[in-house]
């Protein structure tokens, strides 16, 4: 009978020790041991100023829609700084990591002979992205009726700013006699209205004619407030109109956050280039939500109508040329910029020759 009780009560401890194993495998039997799920990743904070906030600039959105920067490993904060000029002084000041900005500030701050400066490394938009927004719609409009009018005047914004300036270079290659300012000139050009009031000083009754950026100018036309005449852009022809930018210390102390922005940016641009209006208007809805689906599918089309946004990041050292061609012929260009201070493409040759791009 002792033998019995002696075998029972080993196996009652086996029993319990294999319940333990088990528990311990599949639960950490009370050893304060719990499964653990795998660490997210860390992910790497960017803070962009962007020159404004508009829908031309549609790629780098549907790229935060998309993921893309995630997959890159990076998080990016976007802040709004009403102004090249302002996205300079923020970058420069460390206040930003990358700008979104017109080239033409970068070609500014090259002629300071600063030790840091900023480099543009992605290319974004390669046309105008604001349309000539006049009080009365006209079916057929044409800008030689501008110079039909009597001392027609344009609300055109900050004087040395890329709107302004491309404006000034349509007009003119169009054969209208313009000024700045100048009452002697059949068409005026007005720069003393900073970029975000334009919209504000044309609603308010000054100014014939304003160029407006989307989702502005369509929110105008809904509103009664002005008609679309024509987008600036479609007459321009290919200028480097906004690049990402990041200071030249920035930029060699942190090459791999460069890097995996610049692939996301690529990847946004392939998605903006390959799909449809109704494809792309989604992912920018989060980012406008004052503007209907509607409007929203209305203002991407109108920017894939006028090929707006470039296809990959290299900035070419011809479409530079052309930018300062621009600033020049609006007399704003005191040097010329040496291209290779204030533009690589090591990064966008990198993203083209390396991102692997998926079908959606």
């Amino acid at each position: 009978m002792k033998r019995m009780k002696q075998e029972a009560k080993r196996a009652k401890k086996l029993t319990a020790g294999m319940l333990c194993m088990a528990m311990v495998l599949f639960a950490g039997c009370g050893t304060g041991t719990e499964p653990q799920e795998e660490p997210e990743q860390q992910l790497q904070k960017v803070t962009v100023g962007e020159v404004a906030h508009s829908i031309f600039y549609a790629p780098g959105y549907a790229a935060m829609s998309l993921g893309y920067f995630e997959e890159e490993g990076l998080e990016v904060d976007l802040i709004n700084l009403q102004g090249a000029d302002k996205v300079m002084s923020a970058l420069i000041s460390d206040e930003i990591q990358v700008g979104l900005m017109g080239p033409e500030a970068s070609v500014y701050v090259a002629g300071q002979e600063l030790e840091d400066y900023a480099v543009n490394f992605a290319q974004l938009t390669q046309r105008d992205g604001s349309f000539l927004v006049g009080r009365e719609p006209v079916e057929e409009f044409s800008l030689e009726q501008l110079g039909q009018l009597e001392r027609a005047e344009i609300i055109g914004g900050r004087a040395g700013g890329m709107p302004e300036m491309t404006l000034e270079y349509v007009l003119k290659t169009n054969g209208l006699d313009i000024g700045v300012d100048d009452e002697s000139k059949t068409v005026n050009v007005r720069t003393d209205i900073q970029f975000a009031a334009m919209g504000g000083t044309f609603a308010s009754g000054e100014g014939d004619f304003v160029t407006l950026f989307e989702p502005t100018a369509t929110q105008f036309e809904r509103e009664g407030k002005g008609y679309i005449l024509t987008a600036i852009g479609a007459h321009s022809g290919n200028i480097p109109f906004t690049a990402y930018s990041a200071t030249k210390s920035y930029m060699e102390t942190n090459p791999e956050i460069i890097q995996k922005f610049t692939n996301a940016i690529y990847k946004g641009q392939q998605f903006v280039a390959n799909n449809s209006a109704e494809d792309i208007a989604p992912l920018l809805q989060p980012y406008f939500e004052d503007i209907s689906p509607e409007d929203m599918v209305t203002i991407v089309q109108r920017y894939k109508d006028i090929e707006a946004w470039d296809t990959n990041p290299v900035l070419e050292p011809e479409a530079l040329d052309k930018l300062m061609d621009v600033m020049a012929l609006a007399g704003q260009l005191e040097q010329r910029a040496e291209y290779e201070k204030i533009v690589t493409t090591r990064f966008a040759e990198n993203a083209i020759a390396n991102v692997k791009l998926t079908e959606e």
